[in-house]
């Protein structure tokens, strides 16, 4: 058995870290004046201190560093301790939610999913509002240090191509991980305060600013209203499709960017790609809306950009019922929405690189039907892919695809209709947000859901934005052996 204590140790301040963010909503709480901020105050308590006591019973093993092992535990465990203590303002609050209903807004929070099971928003108490922005911008900013960090030395879905000391910055090494950690930081706050001056001067209010704000840079899509970003017509759409954009380019890029050498975010093949993706799907559906409906109007082209790059992005802002838009561009959502972001970023999914490994290797295994006697070397972005890299992505697409499959299966079990059952395990395995059939309220909520299918939801969740190898490899036995 590996030593346990520097897993807590990092665990307790992560906690009493999450502890210490519940004053903000306190605070607002108590300014509104509605009387709800002893629901933050005890759940301030009770997390800063548990969360203490576990750092302090774990403060000998600082200084000892983390093995693979440790680093998966951690991983995990931060992704399962966080929503469990997330989700007590909602099981104590004006929401009292069930405990399965409170930690699924909270795990959906956390990992920046954006389903949710809270119905009338624009009641709850601003405390609760800004309280689920907080859990996403938290997940957002934890899963980018995650990407950067831990799945590298890891080795999950070939993440090892992004290790620190080789990876690309003019020449030299990126810094270790806490100047990483930092930087990262530096650029998710500078996106965020932007991101909540945009929305002020586009006429949202200083709440509504603040909170969308949160839940764009994180990727999240939680939103202050039953009617999402359709509450905001016009100019702030505009807005939110930039920063949802810039949320889910290579925070490594953009570090660069604000050093000044914005030459490797413009020749980012995944920034490229990912940004041509964008406008295929966006052609694609606009077309198809003007030749089955002849519309051509700047109202119709925004809501289609607006909810493509929302689903593409894995944010998970509304605006009016996609399905209406007809079978087709239904399809291409769900396509897209299954693809994601670029690594190293805040956006959920496969991610952009890995499909651009997986076409590169299709079109090398094509060409050499042809020359099967020609030497020929997988490269990306002028460097060298191994094929430990290779096989770790395939494996990691295969993994998603599966688990896409078994949870579909296992949700239309708990009583969901195929569409239902089939949407929301994408919705959840891939942490997009929307959902979608008769169960589903008008405001978005699965409320409706039977208790079994939130419970899977909640591990796909989970497992999804974890990039599902992370997770897995604690059942396995030879996990646990010395």
């Amino acid at each position: 058995m590996f030593d346990l204590r520097p897993v807590g140790y990092l665990v307790g301040l992560m906690v009493l870290a999450m502890g210490l963010t519940m004053a903000l909503p306190l605070l607002v709480d108590l300014a509104e004046g509605r009387k709800h901020w002893p629901v933050f105050a005890e759940s301030m308590i009770v997390t800063c201190a548990v969360g203490g006591l576990v750092a302090l019973a774990c403060k000998n093993s600082i200084g000892q560093g983390l093995t693979i092992k440790q680093a998966f535990l951690l991983t995990t465990l931060v992704w399962v301790a966080l929503p469990l203590f997330g989700a007590m303002p909602f099981m104590l609050g004006e929401t009292r939610l069930g405990f399965i209903d409170a930690f699924f807004e909270s795990m959906s929070g956390v990992t920046t999913t954006g389903t949710t099971v809270i119905s009338g928003l624009n009641d709850l108490p601003k405390g609760l509002l800004l309280w689920r922005g907080i859990l996403q911008w938290l997940g957002g900013l934890g899963i980018v240090i995650v990407a950067l960090v831990f799945l590298p030395e890891m080795r999950v879905g070939g993440m090892q191509f992004f290790r620190s000391e080789g990876f690309d910055t003019l020449g030299k090494a990126l810094p270790r991980t806490i100047d990483i950690s930092k930087g990262v930081f530096n650029v998710y706050l500078l996106l965020t305060l932007v991101c909540t001056l945009s929305y002020l001067v586009l006429g949202m209010n200083a709440f509504d600013a603040t909170v969308h704000a949160l839940t764009t840079v994180s990727s999240g899509g939680f939103s202050t209203s039953d009617n999402s970003f359709a509450t905001f017509p016009g100019a702030p759409q505009y807005a939110a499709v930039v920063f949802m954009i810039l949320a889910t380019l290579p925070f490594v890029r953009m570090m660069q960017g604000l050093q000044g050498h914005f030459e490797p975010l413009w020749h980012d093949t995944q920034v490229r790609t990912y940004l041509r993706w964008l406008i295929y799907a966006f052609v694609m559906i606009a077309a198809y809306d003007l030749v089955t409906n002849g519309r051509f109007n700047e109202e119709s082209l925004r809501l289609r950009l607006f909810n493509i790059v929302s689903i593409f992005s894995g944010t998970g802002f509304g605006d009016g019922d996609v399905m209406a838009w007809g079978y087709f561009p239904f399809v291409v959502l769900i396509v897209v929405g299954a693809i994601g972001g670029c690594t190293g970023s805040t956006g959920c999914s496969i991610k952009i690189f890995r499909y651009q490994l997986m076409l590169s290797s299709l079109m090398q295994q094509a060409r050499r039907i042809f020359n099967p006697s020609s030497v020929m070397v997988l490269r990306h972005e002028g460097r060298r892919v191994e094929d430990e890299v290779l096989q770790s992505v395939m494996l990691l697409f295969t993994s998603y695809i599966l688990l896409f499959g078994l949870f579909s299966v296992a949700l239309e079990l708990t009583g969901l209709t195929l569409l239902e059952s089939v949407t929301a395990a994408w919705t959840a395995i891939f942490n997009v947000g929307p959902a979608f059939g008769e169960s589903v309220g008008p405001t978005g909520s699965v409320s409706a859901f039977p208790t079994a299918a939130k419970a899977l939801m909640i591990l796909a969740m989970l497992m999804g934005r974890l990039e599902i190898l992370a997770v897995v490899v604690l059942i396995l036995p030879v996990f646990w052996r010395p």
